[in-house]
């Protein structure tokens, strides 16, 4: 045997203290007993039926010990190939690649166009000039010099690109013009790509071909006699056009894992259509701004055949500059080298000269230009990372613990005797009753075991937390159980666990693991919505979460990314999701239901008069004045909620004197209804419904002629009259079913669909005036406050946005709320980028549209998008839409809930709409 041989031997000690370890789960089990019972029970033989029952237990619970230690990927696995792991979890490709941020990566995302061999982004210089005495600005450099410098002011504007290109070379077949008209149509083609992954608060001005300096090559190469000069040639060519314009390589996800990459490495930052681009050998490809003849040597040298260069030198082509250093060529501007066709290249075999055929080095040339078409294709088709496939087994199934027994038990298949007596018969049933027990319990677990796949899916629509299945294979079981329902797992589930599942909470805890992975929280947030939502808020948070989950590939990748304004038809700018990242993200993340960019101001809540006055938005009561000596007529206000379909699904029951007692008393309905459960409607139908029957915040009402309605109420008035009822849908039902279904309905519309909120958001760089136009009128510019050139900021564009909610909702309208919210926008927006926050507003017909600041704002932003989308660097200004968006902008004024002021040292509980001296943070705008 030699020294490098390993003996192989099998350990004697296989204990592994855990639930794979029969002899170890007796052991616990025997410990368990003697603290427990020791008084009672100290025999612990092999014979003693307690010990073979503990045994019989034990080596279950190793089976359900070994199943559990599967491998991950066979747990997941269902036996439906549409449900297994791909389906469960997202891809890599799906959650590690984000729109593109740096300058790196918008350079892969064109190279990857086809026609894009290279291209690098370069700042837009703009200067932008300050009248600080008027506040006034221009981008004529002259058009302040009236005034002394000690009032003027200017700054450049930030966030705007231009693109240089380099082209593929063109078939050679094409004419000049179609050159030229396939060139535009890459344009076109990286204008559109741009505009669909824009980062916030930036934008693309130009896109220009790269310009070229040509740079000549002479050189006279000794080659080894057997190589072939014209494959040689080729080579030169190839390898000093890739050092004059290098440019990089697609990879599939297989070479990039042999380079040693993880898989959040090689997905990071945009998804390609080629493959895969290597971060380090783009930034290799940046413009050469210098060509030296060391490196040509090298180049040369390297290749495959050259024995010797005995003579080589550069010039600048076409120029009659000369060279300030032979070795050294600047390049200098946003220029490539390029290869000059003065180049001259001498091949020579020892002492005699050899000639080159051109067609041949051409071939030669070809078929490696095709080589690396292949390499990309070859990316193109690898760029994949599987899930590892598991193999699906009953992780559910059971067996028994009782067949397993000794004959002599009598609880097996044989079952006892049949010369046994009553008493021995009775004593195997007790003994099978018994045992059933802990069947119960077993079955129960391996049936959880086959769940986790479905608790643990992102798409997973299973609402039970507890899961039961029915025992199998006992003899004798229906002289054992009445009324057990074998062939209905939910409803022996129910039968079970009902009482036991709170399947709420215990599916927030499992989207919370989920979210951990991500490294996501709803910490905060819960406990807002618990002070603002009651006993509704854990339903309500689990909605949002599994809502968050659902969208994470969009509010994680596209988290920077900013809205598409470049040609989009009308659809796509209104009533559209087409909307920044960061508003979905931000969105999801403190539970705004419809994210879309829409009318606000027009919701499923209506506040009207019944002389249907435009309503003021005040406390106070309102006067209407019919003529000059009529006395003051008092307005009352009703509310209603309208659904989707504009079917009114609950009215107000009394007037009002204000819209904000209107407006207390809506929510406060829409509360009691969200906070009514389902459950215990549900269970009260099971039983006769009385005339009057109240169901936690619900009453149920019953005609004579046999139809029902329902009202909300407040629950704490003692005795049923007019403040008693709260809320009314003026609807009739024929049967109790349709009641029912009827109540369900609203009740869910209210969890899931009825909301107010929603979000603007303004990239101020998308305001500006025509970059390309020195001469843009002074009133295309924002507003400033330039203080006499004191030291502020005038820049009203560069990195700055304006945010704008409604102020009036339920919950935007909780001082509490909004702090979190303008919390979450900070954290969430890139850290480069300032926010204006302003809480605006009133539903429509509230006030007058024109003092109403959010309408105002909707309909100048609606206009202005519908006209801007396809206008590029210009302003829409034929209906003055620039203008009107600017000023609606300017007059938006945040909005604040009434308050009462009090001093700290008032002891009273009751602290809603209070402020108190030195604690509450009142906020500016």
């Amino acid at each position: 045997m030699s020294g490098l041989e390993k003996h192989i031997a099998l350990p004697k000690d296989v204990a592994t203290k855990n639930d794979l370890d029969f002899y170890f789960l007796k052991g616990l089990g025997i410990e368990y007993i003697e603290e427990l019972g020791g008084d009672l029970w100290t025999d612990f033989n092999e014979h003693d039926p307690g010990v073979t029952i503990m045994e019989m237990l034990a080596y279950a619970i190793t089976d359900l010990g070994n199943r559990i230690e599967t491998p991950i990927e066979n747990l997941l696995t269902s036996k439906n190939v549409n449900n297994n792991i791909h389906s469960q979890f997202y891809k890599a490709s799906e959650v590690f690649p984000s729109k593109p941020v740096t300058e790196l990566d918008y350079r892969k995302l064109f190279i990857d166009i086809e026609g894009v061999r290279n291209c690098w982004l370069n700042i837009y210089q703009k200067k932008v000039h300050v009248n600080c005495l008027e506040n006034e600005l221009s981008y004529d450099s002259n058009a302040f010099n009236h005034l002394d410098s000690t009032y003027r002011n200017d700054f450049n504007l930030k966030g705007l690109y231009t693109l240089l290109v380099e082209f593929d070379s063109c078939d050679e077949v094409l004419t000049a013009k179609e050159k030229l008209k396939k060139i535009e149509e890459i344009k076109e083609k990286i204008r559109v790509k741009y505009h669909e992954n824009r980062n916030l608060c930036e934008d693309l001005v130009n896109i220009k071909r790269i310009g070229i300096k040509p740079i000549s090559v002479c050189a006279s190469i000794e080659v080894e006699k057997e190589a072939n000069e014209e494959e040689i040639h080729a080579n030169v060519l190839f390898e000093i056009e890739k050092y004059f314009s290098p440019f990089p390589k697609f990879y599939g996800v297989k070479e990039m894992l042999a380079k040693g990459y993880s898989p959040d490495e090689i997905f990071d930052g945009p998804l390609l259509d080629n493959g895969f681009i290597e971060t380090e050998e783009l930034k290799a490809s940046g413009l050469r701004k210098e060509v030296r003849l060391s490196d040509l040597m090298k180049i040369i040298m390297n290749i495959k055949g050259v024995k010797l260069i005995q003579d080589i030198s550069i010039g600048n082509c076409g120029s009659s500059e000369p060279l300030e250093n032979d070795w050294i060529i600047c390049i200098k501007g946003d220029k490539k080298p390029t290869l000059c066709n003065k180049s001259t290249f001498n091949y020579n075999k020892g002492v005699l000269p050899v000639n080159i055929n051109k067609a041949a080095v051409e071939q030669f040339k070809k078929a490696l230009e095709e080589a690396a078409l292949e390499q990309k294709t070859k990316a193109k088709e690898d760029k994949k990372l599987d899930f590892p496939y598991g193999t699906f087994s009953e992780t559910n199934t059971y067996a028994s613990i009782q067949n397993d027994f000794p004959d002599t038990y009598g609880i097996g298949q044989e079952g006892v005797s049949g010369r046994a007596t009553t008493e021995r018969k009775a004593q195997a049933k007790q003994l099978k009753s018994y045992l059933l027990f802990f069947d119960k319990i077993l079955a129960n677990y391996f049936q959880h075991l086959s769940k986790v796949k479905d608790l643990l899916s992102i798409s997973g629509a299973e609402t039970k937390t507890y899961f039961a299945q029915a025992i199998t294979g006992v003899k004798g079981f229906e002289d054992l159980v009445n009324g057990y329902p074998a062939n209905d797992a939910d409803k022996l589930t129910d039968l079970l666990f009902d009482k036991f599942d709170n399947n709420i909470v215990r599916r927030n805890e499992i989207l919370d693991h989920l979210l951990a992975r991500f490294a996501e929280k709803f910490g905060d947030y819960a406990f807002l919505m618990k002070t603002l939502y009651g006993t509704a808020s854990d339903e309500i948070i689990l909605a949002n979460k599994e809502a968050f989950l659902k969208d994470y590939m969009a509010i994680s990748s596209d988290r920077g990314n900013a809205f598409n304004y470049y040609n989009q038809d009308k659809k796509a700018l209104w009533n559209t999701n087409n909307i920044a990242g960061f508003q979905k993200r931000v969105a999801r993340l403190v539970g705004i239901k419809d994210y879309s960019r829409r009318n606000l101001t027009t919701s499923y809540i209506q506040i009207y008069t019944l002389e249907n006055e435009i309503i003021p938005d005040s406390d106070t009561d309102a006067v209407l004045e019919s003529s000059s000596d009529a006395a003051p007529i008092a307005k009352k206000y009703r509310w209603r909620i309208k659904d989707a379909d504009k079917n009114i699904v609950l009215s107000a029951t009394t007037d009002y004197s204000s819209i904000s007692k209107a407006s207390k008393e809506l929510y406060f309905s829409v509360m009691q209804i969200i906070q009514t459960s389902e459950e215990k409607i549900a269970e009260a139908f099971k039983k006769e419904i009385l005339d009057y029957h109240v169901i936690e915040n619900i009453v149920i009402h019953k005609t004579a002629s046999g139809k029902y309605s329902f009202h909300i109420i407040d629950p704490s008035k003692a005795t049923y009259h007019t403040d008693y009822v709260i809320a009314k849908q003026y609807k009739y039902y024929s049967s109790l079913n349709a009641l029912k279904k009827g109540l369900l309905h609203l009740i869910s519309f209210m969890k899931y669909k009825f909301s107010e909120e929603g979000m603007f958001m303004v990239e101020h760089i998308l305001l500006r005036p025509d970059v390309t136009n020195n001469l843009e009128d002074k009133v295309g510019f924002m507003p400033i406050c330039a203080d006499g050139c004191a030291d502020c900021d005038v820049d009203p564009y560069s990195y700055k946005v304006s945010i704008i909610l409604p102020g009036y909702t339920y919950r935007f309208i909780n001082a509490d709320f909004r702090n979190y919210i303008e919390n979450i926008i900070k954290e969430e927006l890139p850290a480069h980028i300032l926010p204006k926050i302003c809480w605006v507003g009133n539903r429509r017909k509230a006030v007058k549209d024109e003092e109403n600041d959010l309408w105002c704002f909707e309909e100048a932003y609606k206009t202005y998008l519908l006209a801007k989308t396809n206008l590029g660097q210009k302003q829409p200004k034929k209906h003055n839409e620039h203008k009107n968006l600017i000023d609606a902008m300017s007059k938006l004024n945040t909005i604040y809930p009434f308050g009462q002021l009090i001093d700290c040292a008032d002891e009273s509980d009751d602290l809603e709409g209070r402020i108190i001296l030195g604690q509450t943070n009142l906020g500016t705008q």
